[in-house]
């Protein structure tokens, strides 16, 4: 309550000052080069293991978790042609919402480095403290007052100085860097919408030219606390694809049907001009659903790695990260009419829950019908799946931290940008250990050491 009681003295302080026409970053069109035909897709090098990472919504305390996974995922060891690498060393995409996009983007940008950068840089700073005092300076006071600029513009500035002002270019041109994906929500239709080359080819616009911070703040714009981060639908100024499914409208399933409409709901700019974006966690707090729709639409899995070559790709990996939060306090416990802030709590947490437990069993499913088409299709003429090919989903929780004490400790941790340093250590330590002990995660290592 102390952090809205201070944006209330923020929202105050931006009142008295002024009515300012500053006008903040907007995603530009796609240049004219790029523009002229349909976006290519990102090139990669044949890899044998594919692994994907999501990370979820959750602040520091999901960022902190998140990196303990990363740091097991490093220090799992295994051989690939002849040659020791790790696993985090073949993670191929790595996905972001709210808390989680923020250690998303840092490693999509330096790689191995954020292992030992990310907690100095982030986590150990007074972030929130650091947020606030920018947000009451005089220039950005006067900002505040602009109808065009927002608190979440003041979280993209402080997140720019994390980032060092990189953008999806730039991670796009690093070698070896995973591909990126941030989720936020669009407020309008309550979709999710993602900082992807495929989202940004429908509305036409540049995600090379897009700042890492604007999308990892747009991602964590919790709504009420934090102002609404806009985007401009650029959408009829390039070419389009026909359609984001390879199904017939008529026969396809349900995501598939709801997938399409989303992608036309941008179709026309001047309807739709600008789309404004919230938390990511509002409509997939663990950061995959979108993700997995896309792959259902798509037809087939072998449609999703056609650039692959013939038998190449030995083993698929998804790995999610759920650092969701428990009830501070059941409203179902007491006949007493629920507060504004319980209520709050209960809606974004116990429904957000809800949501998480939707998700990962439409997981279950994909992962049952991609293993029957494997088994189908593996080392037949023309698959990319090699003859051995398997695909493994694990799961990790929070809620799977063994220690009752320690378990309980860390689903108590605030939804904040600065939590204790000593929940910083336990967290990290949570996401290593829980990684470790996961029974999912163990047969993916057995499977790994059979390779060579």
């Amino acid at each position: 309550m102390t952090r809205w009681m201070t944006w209330a003295g923020v929202a105050m302080g931006v009142a008295l000052a002024g009515c300012s026409s500053y006008r903040p970053w907007m995603n530009p069109p796609l240049p004219p080069a790029a523009a002229a035909s349909a976006l290519p897709a990102q090139a990669h090098p044949s890899r044998p293991v594919m692994a994907a990472i999501t990370l979820s919504g959750g602040g520091a305390r999901a960022a902190a978790f998140g990196l303990g996974v990363l740091q097991e995922l490093k220090a799992t060891q295994f051989t690939l042609h002849g040659q020791p690498t790790t696993l985090l060393d073949q993670v191929a995409l790595v996905s972001g919402v709210s808390g989680g996009s923020i250690l998303a983007a840092h490693f999509a940008a330096f790689g191995d480095a954020t292992l030992s950068r990310f907690e100095p840089d982030f986590l150990l700073v007074p972030f929130e403290a650091q947020l606030i005092r920018q947000a009451l300076a005089p220039t950005l006071l006067y900002r505040l007052s602009s109808p065009w600029y927002g608190r979440t513009q003041v979280l993209a500035q402080r997140l720019d100085e994390l980032y060092g002002g990189l953008t999806f270019g730039d991670v796009r041109r690093r070698p070896g860097a995973p591909d990126l994906m941030i989720t936020a929500t669009d407020l309008t239709t309550g979709a999710p919408f993602d900082f992807t080359p495929e989202q940004f080819q429908v509305i036409c616009s540049d995600l090379d030219a897009t700042p890492l911070s604007f999308a990892a703040a747009a991602s964590s714009a919790v709504p009420l606390l934090l102002s609404p981060a806009t985007v401009r639908n650029h959408a009829g100024s390039c070419p389009q694809r026909a359609t984001a499914s390879t199904a017939d409208p008529a026969t396809a399933d349900y995501r598939t049907r709801i997938l399409q409409r989303s992608v036309d709901g941008y179709r026309n700019a001047g309807e739709r001009p600008f789309i404004h974006l919230v938390d990511g966690g509002v409509t997939d707090n663990l950061g995959v659903r979108l993700m997995l729709d896309r792959l259902v639409a798509s037809g087939s899995m072998s449609s999703n790695f056609a650039d692959a070559p013939e038998g190449s790709i030995h083993r698929l990996l998804l790995i999610t990260v759920n650092s969701e939060r428990g009830l501070a306090e059941r409203v179902d416990s007491s006949d007493h009419v629920p507060s504004t802030s319980q209520v709050l709590e209960s809606l974004i947490f116990g429904a957000g829950s809800r949501e998480t437990e939707v998700t990962l069993a439409l997981l279950q499913d994909d992962l049952r019908r991609w293993r029957e088409e494997l088994a189908r299709t593996r080392g037949k003429p023309g698959s990319p799946f090699a003859a051995d090919a398997e695909v493994h989903a694990v799961s990790v929780s929070l809620h799977d931290v063994q220690d009752d004490r320690i378990r309980h400790q860390l689903l108590r941790v605030p939804t904040a940008f600065t939590i204790e340093a000593l929940d910083v250590r336990e967290l990290q330590r949570a996401g290593a250990e829980t990684l470790r002990g996961s029974p999912a995660f163990q047969q993916v290592r057995e499977s790994l050491n059979r390779l060579r």
